[in-house]
């Protein structure tokens, strides 16, 4: 998880009232990450999501898109102050979302920080200890702790 998030990448308290103010919060950090236009990240995460949810259930989604002009795969996590509707597969509410964005030419890559990140949040225990966080840095932390083994 060091390669796809950084401390200036966690948004502890995210206030949206739904998906698309959610993604939109997301998409302005993740611009100020990246050097990349805060439209074109909203824009590439709006197409992926009339694909299909991103919403994995249990309270968690990992909207993602692949943007030409980066360098590497890039991390943003927010754990949001109430969770919103993100049309999940298991129809609940959402209250930890980690975007990840990719660049245009790095299919595996892509997948396999998808893998880990959905890896990682499919941990119940992990997921409670990321909100019951008291900071970005404790959440920081413990998404960096602890890479899991390929057999999870």
């Amino acid at each position: 998880m060091l390669d796809l998030i950084s401390p200036h990448a966690i948004l502890p308290n995210l206030k949206a009232g739904n998906k698309k103010q959610a993604l939109q919060e997301m998409s302005r950090k993740a611009s100020e990450l990246t050097g990349q236009h805060e439209r074109a990240i909203f824009d590439v995460l709006l197409e992926r999501e009339r694909l299909g949810t991103t919403g994995v259930g249990h309270g968690i989604a990992i909207p993602h898109g692949k943007l030409s002009s980066l360098d590497r795969v890039h991390g943003v996590f927010a754990r949001l102050e109430r969770p919103i509707d993100f049309d999940a597969i298991d129809e609940q509410p959402v209250d930890l979302i980690f975007l990840l964005l990719a660049p245009e030419q790095a299919g595996a890559d892509h997948l396999k920080a998808l893998a880990r990140v959905s890896r990682l949040l499919r941990d119940q225990s992990m997921c409670e200890k990321l909100r019951g966080a008291e900071s970005g840095d404790a959440m920081y932390a413990l998404l960096t702790q602890h890479e899991p083994s390929p057999s999870n």
